[in-house]
Protein backbone atom coordinates (compact mmCIF):
# COMPACT_ATOMS: atom_id res chain seq x y z
CA UNK A 1 0.00 0.00 0.00
CA UNK A 2 3.04 2.54 0.66
CA UNK A 3 4.01 1.75 -3.23
CA UNK A 4 0.63 2.95 -3.98
CA UNK A 5 0.63 6.20 -2.25
CA UNK A 6 4.48 6.98 -3.05
CA UNK A 7 2.95 6.01 -6.63
CA UNK A 8 0.33 8.96 -6.31
CA UNK A 9 2.52 11.23 -4.69
CA UNK A 10 5.27 11.02 -7.05
CA UNK A 11 2.74 11.19 -10.25
CA UNK A 12 1.05 14.11 -8.51
CA UNK A 13 4.22 16.29 -7.85
CA UNK A 14 5.00 15.64 -11.34
CA UNK A 15 2.07 16.21 -13.78
CA UNK A 16 1.48 19.78 -11.74
CA UNK A 17 3.95 21.90 -13.51
CA UNK A 18 1.81 23.73 -15.81
CA UNK A 19 2.39 23.04 -19.41
CA UNK A 20 0.33 23.28 -22.96
CA UNK A 21 -1.69 20.11 -22.09
CA UNK A 22 -3.00 21.46 -18.78
CA UNK A 23 -3.57 24.89 -20.20
CA UNK A 24 -5.39 22.94 -22.63
CA UNK A 25 -7.43 20.96 -20.28
CA UNK A 26 -8.16 24.66 -17.66
CA UNK A 27 -9.27 26.42 -21.16
CA UNK A 28 -11.83 23.32 -22.28
CA UNK A 29 -13.29 23.47 -18.43
CA UNK A 30 -13.40 27.09 -18.61
CA UNK A 31 -14.98 26.97 -21.87
CA UNK A 32 -17.28 24.04 -20.43
CA UNK A 33 -17.09 22.20 -23.57
CA UNK A 34 -15.99 18.53 -23.99
CA UNK A 35 -14.51 18.36 -20.37
CA UNK A 36 -14.96 14.47 -20.14
CA UNK A 37 -13.78 13.67 -22.92
CA UNK A 38 -10.33 15.69 -22.82
CA UNK A 39 -9.72 14.66 -19.24
CA UNK A 40 -10.51 10.96 -20.02
CA UNK A 41 -7.81 11.11 -23.21
CA UNK A 42 -4.83 12.47 -20.94
CA UNK A 43 -5.38 10.04 -18.11
CA UNK A 44 -5.89 7.62 -20.13
CA UNK A 45 -2.53 8.50 -21.97
CA UNK A 46 -0.80 8.86 -18.31
CA UNK A 47 -1.82 5.61 -17.76
CA UNK A 48 -0.42 3.76 -21.03
CA UNK A 49 2.43 5.54 -20.91
CA UNK A 50 3.03 5.29 -16.91
CA UNK A 51 3.35 1.29 -17.30
CA UNK A 52 5.01 1.52 -20.82
CA UNK A 53 7.79 2.75 -18.69
CA UNK A 54 7.29 0.57 -16.10
CA UNK A 55 7.83 -2.16 -18.09
CA UNK A 56 10.07 -1.26 -20.31
CA UNK A 57 12.57 -0.33 -17.47
CA UNK A 58 11.97 -4.13 -15.83
CA UNK A 59 13.17 -5.39 -18.65
CA UNK A 60 16.82 -2.98 -18.41
CA UNK A 61 16.47 -4.02 -15.15
CA UNK A 62 16.38 -7.84 -15.71
CA UNK A 63 18.55 -7.92 -18.41
CA UNK A 64 21.57 -5.45 -18.26
CA UNK A 65 24.18 -5.35 -15.11
CA UNK A 66 24.86 -3.12 -12.90
CA UNK A 67 26.88 -0.86 -14.81
CA UNK A 68 23.62 0.03 -17.14
CA UNK A 69 21.82 0.74 -13.75
CA UNK A 70 24.30 3.35 -12.60
CA UNK A 71 24.22 4.96 -15.93
CA UNK A 72 20.09 5.66 -15.32
CA UNK A 73 20.39 6.69 -11.84
CA UNK A 74 22.94 9.25 -12.81
CA UNK A 75 20.93 10.19 -15.37
CA UNK A 76 17.74 10.64 -12.96
CA UNK A 77 19.91 12.09 -10.90
CA UNK A 78 20.77 15.39 -14.07
CA UNK A 79 17.04 14.72 -14.79
CA UNK A 80 15.71 15.54 -11.48
CA UNK A 81 18.63 18.18 -10.87
CA UNK A 82 17.38 20.02 -14.38
CA UNK A 83 13.52 19.59 -13.30
CA UNK A 84 14.01 21.10 -9.66
CA UNK A 85 16.22 23.85 -10.99
CA UNK A 86 13.23 24.98 -13.37
CA UNK A 87 10.77 24.75 -10.40
CA UNK A 88 13.27 27.17 -8.59
CA UNK A 89 13.06 29.56 -11.56
CA UNK A 90 9.36 29.45 -11.84
CA UNK A 91 9.22 30.68 -8.06
CA UNK A 92 11.15 33.94 -8.96
CA UNK A 93 10.35 34.04 -13.03
CA UNK A 94 6.56 33.61 -12.59
CA UNK A 95 4.27 35.64 -14.61
CA UNK A 96 0.45 35.18 -14.86
CA UNK A 97 -0.85 32.46 -16.90
CA UNK A 98 -3.71 33.60 -19.48
CA UNK A 99 -6.52 31.64 -20.37
CA UNK A 100 -8.66 31.66 -23.53
CA UNK A 101 -11.92 31.47 -22.55
CA UNK A 102 -13.88 32.46 -25.58
CA UNK A 103 -15.98 29.66 -26.65
CA UNK A 104 -15.63 28.72 -30.47
CA UNK A 105 -18.18 25.61 -31.96
CA UNK A 106 -15.98 22.61 -32.17
CA UNK A 107 -16.73 19.04 -32.92
CA UNK A 108 -15.67 16.46 -30.37
CA UNK A 109 -13.45 14.54 -32.67
CA UNK A 110 -11.82 17.95 -33.64
CA UNK A 111 -11.19 18.30 -29.47
CA UNK A 112 -10.04 14.65 -29.33
CA UNK A 113 -7.60 15.22 -32.06
CA UNK A 114 -5.92 17.96 -30.50
CA UNK A 115 -6.14 16.93 -27.02
CA UNK A 116 -4.13 13.97 -28.53
CA UNK A 117 -1.86 16.39 -30.08
CA UNK A 118 -0.88 18.20 -26.34
CA UNK A 119 -0.39 14.55 -25.07
CA UNK A 120 1.78 12.97 -27.37
CA UNK A 121 3.67 15.78 -28.95
CA UNK A 122 4.32 17.30 -25.41
CA UNK A 123 8.42 15.66 -24.91
CA UNK A 124 7.78 16.59 -21.02
CA UNK A 125 4.96 13.71 -20.96
CA UNK A 126 7.60 11.00 -22.12
CA UNK A 127 10.43 12.15 -19.65
CA UNK A 128 7.60 12.27 -16.52
CA UNK A 129 6.01 9.01 -17.23
CA UNK A 130 8.08 6.82 -19.46
CA UNK A 131 11.69 7.82 -18.11
CA UNK A 132 10.94 9.06 -14.40
CA UNK A 133 8.58 6.92 -13.32
CA UNK A 134 9.75 3.62 -14.92
CA UNK A 135 13.43 4.73 -14.24
CA UNK A 136 12.84 5.67 -10.06
CA UNK A 137 10.90 1.90 -9.98
CA UNK A 138 13.13 -0.10 -11.48
CA UNK A 139 14.60 -1.83 -8.21
CA UNK A 140 10.67 -2.07 -7.31
CA UNK A 141 9.19 -5.84 -7.29
CA UNK A 142 6.85 -6.63 -10.13
CA UNK A 143 3.71 -6.32 -7.68
CA UNK A 144 5.51 -2.85 -5.99
CA UNK A 145 6.01 -1.80 -9.53
CA UNK A 146 2.01 -2.50 -10.41
CA UNK A 147 1.13 -0.47 -7.06
CA UNK A 148 3.21 2.32 -8.08
CA UNK A 149 2.00 2.76 -11.22
CA UNK A 150 -1.76 2.25 -10.11
CA UNK A 151 -1.03 5.19 -7.37
CA UNK A 152 0.63 7.24 -10.10
CA UNK A 153 -1.99 6.54 -12.41
CA UNK A 154 -4.78 7.41 -9.94
CA UNK A 155 -3.15 10.83 -9.42
CA UNK A 156 -3.30 11.73 -13.31
CA UNK A 157 -7.14 10.95 -13.18
CA UNK A 158 -7.74 12.61 -10.10
CA UNK A 159 -5.27 15.71 -11.46
CA UNK A 160 -7.24 15.83 -14.23
CA UNK A 161 -10.55 15.49 -14.01
CA UNK A 162 -10.08 18.03 -10.96
CA UNK A 163 -8.34 20.31 -12.93
CA UNK A 164 -10.84 19.95 -15.72
CA UNK A 165 -14.27 20.44 -13.90
CA UNK A 166 -12.92 23.08 -10.93
CA UNK A 167 -11.43 25.42 -13.64
CA UNK A 168 -14.07 27.71 -13.84
CA UNK A 169 -14.13 27.78 -9.94
CA UNK A 170 -11.18 27.97 -9.21
CA UNK A 171 -10.14 30.20 -12.32
CA UNK A 172 -8.62 33.40 -10.16
CA UNK A 173 -6.84 30.88 -8.11
CA UNK A 174 -4.62 29.04 -11.29
CA UNK A 175 -3.82 32.56 -12.26
CA UNK A 176 -2.68 33.53 -9.18
CA UNK A 177 1.64 33.86 -8.82
CA UNK A 178 1.33 32.68 -4.81
CA UNK A 179 -0.37 29.62 -5.17
CA UNK A 180 1.63 28.02 -7.96
CA UNK A 181 4.71 29.69 -5.90
CA UNK A 182 3.41 27.49 -2.79
CA UNK A 183 3.01 23.98 -5.35
CA UNK A 184 6.23 24.57 -6.32
CA UNK A 185 8.00 24.87 -3.47
CA UNK A 186 6.19 21.62 -2.39
CA UNK A 187 7.57 20.03 -5.88
CA UNK A 188 10.87 21.03 -4.53
CA UNK A 189 11.17 19.18 -1.28
CA UNK A 190 9.51 16.41 -2.22
CA UNK A 191 11.94 15.60 -5.60
CA UNK A 192 15.04 16.88 -3.66
CA UNK A 193 14.23 13.95 -1.21
CA UNK A 194 13.99 11.56 -4.05
CA UNK A 195 17.19 12.78 -5.61
CA UNK A 196 18.67 11.96 -1.74
CA UNK A 197 17.14 8.44 -1.76
CA UNK A 198 18.50 7.82 -5.30
CA UNK A 199 21.73 9.23 -4.07
CA UNK A 200 21.77 6.91 -1.33
CA UNK A 201 20.88 3.81 -3.09
CA UNK A 202 24.00 4.44 -5.02
CA UNK A 203 26.34 4.88 -2.34
CA UNK A 204 25.12 1.89 -0.07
Amino acid sequence: MSFLFLGFLTGLTLIFAIGPQNVFVIEQGLKKQYIFLVCLVCALSDLILIFLGIFLFNYFSTYFNNVVELILNILLIIFLSFFIYGKIKEIFKFKSLEFKNNVVAQSSFNIFIKTLGFTYLNPHVYSDTVFFLGNFSKSFNIENKVYFGIGASIASFLFFFSLGYLSKIFSDKLNNKSFWKYINIFIIIFMSGIVFYIIRDIIY
